[in-house]
């Protein structure tokens, strides 16, 4: 708890969707109206929480002030908090403020609270606090003025970021695992330990964890791995369940082990449940390692040229919190990790992606920073510890280019496997459109024309290797040259006025003219999405385009080809000046060529399938990509019929165990899908060394704990219908609802019509694509508060973890029919036609109602607003769930009826509002 200060003589402004409060100076709060409280806020800086929501509230987009959430960053970075009133409030230890009108009086309080930090010699994140506030100071930054006072000079002798990080060290290789198998006695009794002394037995769980070690024992030959499908229902407890077997693999082989999973998110939370096997933090950090691709961390290069003058004005500002969160970060991930995620979205133009290495521009050893990249450090981490968490992009990033990462670990889980199809359907794609070769030109030419920064194309990453190979050299050159003939700035606006530069960008003329000659759907021409058509007897203005595309991107790929080999020869017979850093530097650019060479390849296949025999193995289009009626790209794509196959021939063929778990794989809650849909969507199919299969069903009573409600009266399309439906089953349940869309146009009308009336009943609302917040801050929001409900789309169909009575509704606005895309179409043809549908859509609707029951002591109520729901379709839902068809008002009387008396039984301390 901070120490106790007296208010700040300072006017607060409290915004929300019931009204707007300020408190003046003397701590006087008045409710004032919009345009009032504009030019008040115009006129004087006022204390505030999360300037860009207030911002919107009002109306008033460039609203700025006083914001505690930007000095509860610089006070306390890495430290998470809830941005809102109640969250704030439990992070620094005060009473949080019982009704919207209190809220503009506790914004002075929380901000005299703070500041008092700053008097406390106990104050944890002190070291660098002088040298980072002096920085803001000369940036103008509103809370310099108020808390250069408070700290001591003496402080400026502390070290800073650079100075403060540490470097990471060279370690041996890890010895490979030895052959062992594993008992499965002492797996259970494992398991125990895990769960807890005096914790119940579940058989489920037992039965799960020997199943799940099958993976660990020795394979029988070459390309064959130990492989398990395991379908585990939500409560099984999976994974301590795969935990248990894993550790005691481990203990007994030294070997290690990579569990992959689809979210940043679920990430997150596999890396708490790992807590338990290492309890000690120090351990836990040595020997769990969570890895995400290098477009997730913050780059030291990018940082220090943003903090020198790389970045002006409030990036600036952005550029110095973030600097000081670095300097106390666990990991430096900046996406789902210790930055708070509500930052970023602070500063309305923010510069965090120019943060990152997200072009690939990476100099490696030739960075001052090299030595204490949080990338490198993260990725030599991985090679020594016994667990690594990693996303299925990466996973497969790392098992089909070992060099990205170091050679792929002989055990993988896969959590969350029926998100493998859409992870290798990304991963195995490949697309030429004008921003994928926007981001080559860059790689290779760097920074043109009034670009800032430093420049790191590829003459200047790889300056020494030109100075002393010339055929090296003579490479590098060609590629320069050969690299104008890519899109650049100002490409979508030539192609637009059909005034195109260079023979890839006369590809995407007439790509776009195909596309708009042949687009069918007319509603979709006029709804403002995008536009595709398949890549069918094309125009011979598209053939002689692609054939002369074809040549340019030939005329890039050969030099970049030829300096790879010369990259080879340098690494096999390395010249005297090749020591430790330029031999990294050297790798990291084999590896970078690699990748690029990759998607190089793709793009030429694809052209030659303009004009030439289709492949069966692969979809081919043309699409123009739109968004709210604006293009922002086009181009051609090609994606595999089926990419589960690359997946089992790259991924899974070279380990010794592979587990593919997951509560729903075989399409549904209920598992009616069978094993054959869960072997074509995890790639299993394709192994042809046995795969055994293992389902275990949920423990939960869904007879008891919830139910579901078809809602027969609210027609199609009726979106004034749609926004009282929502409306009324919310107020009904008093909040605790998770509202799920699958178009983010209705998701926004919805929201638009229904916040205020909402707020006024003491209900709060927020939304993806509306609320100015990342998900996973919205997430927390919603978490935190049993009154708040939630609109999203897909990623919290999936991604959202909300036990107990924060979330006791979910309220889906019609059956989540898959887009009729050309890509959905041919899948569709070649998988079983409507069955495939239906396995696509009992999945989304299992997976959606699998967010309500989270734990033994949870209700929730499934609200599906759709007239004709299939009654072939019921089998998303667990055996046993009661399911009703009524009318709205009915299920409306229905949702409060339960609601009151679950709350008494089951959350007594609850009252609805």
């Amino acid at each position: 708890m901070l120490p106790r200060a007296e208010a700040l003589a300072l006017p607060a402004i409290h915004a929300s969707h019931v009204g707007i409060w300020i408190a003046d100076p003397a701590g006087r709060v008045q409710r004032i109206g919009r345009g009032e409280a504009i030019a008040a806020v115009a006129a004087t800086p006022h204390l505030l929480l999360n300037a860009t929501l207030t911002g919107d509230r009002l109306g008033y987009p460039e609203l700025s002030g006083l914001d505690l959430l930007e000095l509860f960053a610089f006070l306390y970075p890495a430290r998470f908090a809830v941005p809102t009133p109640a969250g704030l409030a439990a992070a620094i230890g005060l009473d949080p403020p019982k009704t919207e009108e209190s809220i503009a009086a506790f914004l002075r309080k929380a901000a005299a609270a703070m500041l008092a930090s700053l008097d406390d010699r106990d104050w944890p994140e002190r070291e660098g606090a002088w040298h980072g506030l002096q920085a803001l100071a000369r940036q103008r930054w509103p809370w310099a003025s108020l808390a250069q006072p408070r700290l001591d000079p003496s402080d400026k002798a502390d070290r800073w970021l650079f100075a403060r990080l540490p470097e990471w060290e060279e370690q041996p290789p890890r010895a490979q695992p030895r052959q062992v198998t594993i008992n499965a006695d002492d797996v259970a009794a494992r398991l125990d330990r895990l769960t807890g002394d005096g914790a119940e037995r579940r058989a489920g769980q037992q039965d799960y964890a020997r199943a799940a070690a099958t993976i660990f024992e020795p394979r029988e030959r070459k390309d064959a791995p130990r492989m398990l499908v395991a379908e585990a229902g939500t409560g099984i407890g999976k994974t301590l369940g795969y935990l248990a077997p894993a550790k005691q693999w481990i203990d007994q082989s030294a070997g290690s082990i990579c569990i992959s999973t689809y979210t940043k998110a679920l990430q997150r939370q596999l890396a708490r449940e790992t807590e338990k096997l290492y309890p000690d933090a120090a351990t836990h950090r040595e020997k769990v390692v969570v890895r995400k691709g290098r477009e997730n961390y913050l780059c030291l290069l990018n940082l220090e040229d943003a903090l020198q003058g790389g970045f002006s004005g409030r990036a600036a500002i952005l550029a110095q919190l973030v600097a000081r969160w670095a300097a106390y970060s666990r990991d430096g991930d900046m996406v789902g990790g210790d930055l708070p995620g509500w930052l970023p979205a602070l500063f309305r133009r923010n510069g965090t992606t120019a943060l990152t290495d997200r072009r690939g521009e990476c100099i490696y050893a030739g960075c001052p920073h090299f030595r204490k990249c949080f990338i490198e450090r993260s990725a030599r981490a991985a090679t020594q510890a016994d667990i690594v968490i990693a996303n299925h992009a990466l996973t497969m990033v790392q098992a089909a280019r070992p060099r990205d990462g170091g050679a792929p670990a002989t055990r993988l889980i896969f959590d969350e496997g029926h998100h493998l199809w859409d992870a290798a359907d990304s991963m195995f794609a490949a697309a030429l459109t004008g921003q994928e070769a926007v981001e080559i030109r860059r790689w290779v030419l760097g920074p043109e024309g009034k670009s800032r920064g430093r420049r790191r194309g590829l003459a200047a990453r790889l300056a020494d290797v030109a100075s002393y190979d010339e055929a090296g050299d003579k490479a590098i050159q060609a590629a320069i040259q050969a690299a104008g003939e890519l899109p650049g700035d100002g490409w979508l606006a030539r192609i637009g006025e059909n005034e195109p530069w260079g023979a890839v960008e006369s590809l995407l003329v007439a790509v776009r003219a195909m596309v708009y000659a042949r687009a069918v759907d007319a509603r979709t021409a006029d709804s403002g999405y995008g536009l595709e058509t398949e890549l069918a007897d094309p125009d011979p203005e598209l053939v002689v385009a692609a054939a002369s595309a074809s040549d340019a991107i030939e005329a890039l790929l050969r030099p970049l080809m030829i300096l790879a080999k010369r990259l080879d020869a340098l690494v096999e017979d390395p010249p005297d000046w090749l020591d430790g850093q330029a031999r990294a530097r050297v790798d990291g650019a084999r590896s970078s060529l690699a990748t690029r060479i990759d998607t190089l390849g793709g793009w030429l296949s694809l052209l030659g399938r303009v004009g030439g025999p289709a492949d069966p193995d692969f979809v081919d289009w043309l699409a123009v990509d739109r968004y709210d009626g604006r293009e922002f790209d086009l181009g051609l794509h090609r994606h595999w019929l089926d990419p589960a196959r690359p997946v089992a021939e790259v991924v899974y063929r070279p380990a010794q165990g592979v587990l593919v778990t997951s509560a729903t794989l075989r399409g549904g809650a209920s598992g009616t899908g069978g094993w054959t849909d869960a072997d074509i969507r995890t790639g299993a199919r394709h192994m042809d060394s046995g795969v055994r299969h293992f389902a275990v069903p949920s423990p939960f009573d869904y007879a008891r704990q919830s139910e579901v409600l078809i809602v027969t009266d609210i027609p199609r399309g009726d979106l004034s219908a749609l926004a009282g439906a929502y409306s009324r089953l919310i107020e009904a349940s008093g909040g605790g609802a998770l509202g799920l869309f699958s178009a983010i146009r209705r998701l926004r009308i919805v929201h638009a019509r229904i916040a205020d009336r909402l707020a006024r009943a003491g209900l709060p609302l927020y939304a993806q694509h509306v609320d100015p917040l990342d998900t996973g801050t919205l997430v927390d929001i919603f978490r935190a508060d049993p009154h708040a409900s939630l609109l999203g789309t897909d990623a919290l169909r999936d991604g959202v973890d909300v036990p107990g009575e924060s979330l006791r509704l979910v309220v889906m606005e019609g059956v989540p029919w898959p887009r009729p895309t050309i890509l959905h179409a041919a899948r569709r043809a070649a998988q079983g036609g409507s069955a495939y549908d239906d396995g696509v859509i009992r999945a989304r609707i299992g997976q959606a109602f699998g967010r309500l029951i989270r734990r033994a002591d949870d209700f929730g109520q499934f609200v599906m607003l759709s007239p004709s729901f299939p009654s072939r379709l019921l089998g998303a839902f667990p055996e046993g769930t009661p399911i009703r068809r009524l009318p709205l008002d009915e299920a409306v009387n229905h949702v409060a009826a339960a609601n009151v008396e679950q709350r008494k039984t089951a959350f007594p301390a609850f009252s609805p509002s």
